[in-house]
């Protein structure tokens, strides 16, 4: 395909031309290398792919550590770690319910977005020499991936995520409480999801997951028509996850649609302010070196 050998990767951190790719652990390597090739023009000051190893300077520290080669990029002073005090352990937890598979105009619907997510933030995790796992899940967890730092575990890890379609409801209160239970050590949880629940039940599961030591990260991903609720004409609306059709004005429900949307937002960020939690509302029509900078700044400000 003549996309995929593409020179300027940087297009492909965009959905839309993404989108136009098939394979999965393709799309990955395109939207890491695209976005390392762009960090130096970041507006992000201090973005850096050595965020698992290294940290920055504090008065006190030995300035022989200073690692003047990450000095000279940035201009900031950053001390190089010791391989104990850099190893990640990540599980990436996806949500595949009914509702993920919603899309717009858009080229992704939040499923597929959430899959290239996936492939992506593990493409980065094992570059970093670190160890990263998967699970996919709706009302139950319906596939594993187990960790592992090799390079040539992302070609497993995108079977895995690429194979599940999005079905069933999904419970999250519940099913977080069993992805607690099966995560022994404390590690890294990124969750990725549009939060299809009832929010107590979401304020449950997180409590849960920082109950058991994990730090813990939530991308909550939704579709721009789901945040804007652009419909004008009589619409008959699909209902997902066990909800009836409903046919409607969306001039009459629009005010009210993004007011109850907008506070399920605020209530979910509270939650997850009270809990320690790193929030991000991702529209899926959003370039990916977006949210990757956003994790990255999230890994540097937890290393500091």
């Amino acid at each position: 395909m003549a996309a995929e050998g593409a020179s300027d990767k940087k297009n492909f951190l965009d959905p839309v031309e993404l989108s136009k790719i098939s394979r999965l652990e393709i799309r990955a390597r395109l939207i890491v290398e695209g976005f390392i090739s762009g960090l130096h023009k970041s507006p992000y000051r201090g973005a850096s792919v050595e965020f698992a190893e290294h940290r920055e300077y504090v008065p006190g520290d030995d300035i022989r550590h200073i690692d003047w080669k990450v000095y000279g990029r940035s201009d900031r002073y950053y001390i190089k770690q010791y391989e104990e005090e850099t190893n990640l352990r990540t599980h990436v937890l996806l949500d595949a319910s009914e509702s993920m598979d919603f899309k717009s105009g858009g080229a992704m619907s939040k499923l597929d977005y959430g899959r290239t997510l996936v492939a992506a933030l593990s493409y980065l995790i094992l570059w970093q020499q670190d160890a990263v796992g998967a699970m996919v899940f709706d009302n139950d967890i319906r596939a594993q991936v187990p960790i592992s730092s090799s390079r040539s575990h992302l070609l497993d890890l995108v079977r895995v995520v690429a194979a599940e379609p999005g079905k069933d409801a999904t419970n999250l209160g519940d099913v977080l409480a069993r992805i607690a239970d099966r995560i022994k050590k404390k590690s890294l949880l990124i969750l990725i999801s549009d939060l299809f629940d009832d929010v107590d039940k979401i304020g449950l599961g997180l409590r849960r997951l920082r109950h058991q030591g994990h730090e813990v990260m939530l991308f909550h991903l939704m579709d721009p028509d789901e945040l804007t609720f652009p419909f004008q004409r009589m619409t008959m609306f699909e209902g997902l996850e066990d909800y009836p059709e409903l046919l409607a004005d969306p001039n009459s429900l629009r005010e009210a649609y993004i007011s109850e949307v907008d506070s399920f937002i605020d209530a979910v960020k509270r939650g997850c302010r009270n809990a320690l939690i790193d929030y991000e509302l991702v529209d899926t029509s959003q370039r990916f070196d977006i949210v990757l900078t956003r994790f990255l700044h999230r890994r540097a400000g937890t290393i500091r």
